[in-house]
């Protein structure tokens, strides 16, 4: 049996989906490649945007900035003097990307103007902080991506 040009165009072409088609099915039906999404409410966050972006340009109004600092006992976050002393409310997020059984979130405390996150609760690796809080109904967020 001869084959001519346009039958071996097409066996190379039906050869090559067929080699693409197995990747795709492999890489999605094996359990050792995580597909997490960073959120399970992707599209609720999505809405809220707008108020992230005033929040992070609240934060950039103010004289002092937060600062995020690794010392002995583990990982100190500091919040601005502006809000020594003051009645807020927020909490810290430290959310790791490779794994999401190891993020946590932490309630600020009004009695010191910084966090201390102890060095127990953080692996060496990537982690994204995340500091919300509010003083006076006005939010402040700071985002970073630090290496511990």
């Amino acid at each position: 049996m001869k084959i001519n040009w346009g039958t071996g165009i097409v066996i190379t072409i039906v050869a090559f989906i067929a080699f693409i088609m197995y990747f795709v099915v492999t890489m999605s039906t094996n359990h050792t490649y995580s597909h997490d999404l960073v959120t399970e409410k992707y599209y609720q966050k999505e809405l809220q945007f707008q108020d992230e972006i005033d929040a992070i340009k609240n934060l950039n109004e103010l004289k002092s900035k937060v600062t995020v600092q690794r010392s002995e006992t583990g990982l100190k976050i500091q919040l601005p003097e502006d809000f020594k002393n003051k009645n807020i409310e927020g909490n810290v997020f430290l959310y790791r990307p490779s794994n999401k059984q190891l993020d946590f979130d932490i309630p600020i405390s009004t009695s010191n103007t910084y966090l201390l996150v102890p060095e127990q609760r953080l692996v060496d690796g990537r982690w994204n902080i995340i500091v919300f809080w509010t003083f006076k109904n006005k939010p402040y967020l700071f985002k970073k991506e630090i290496v511990y």
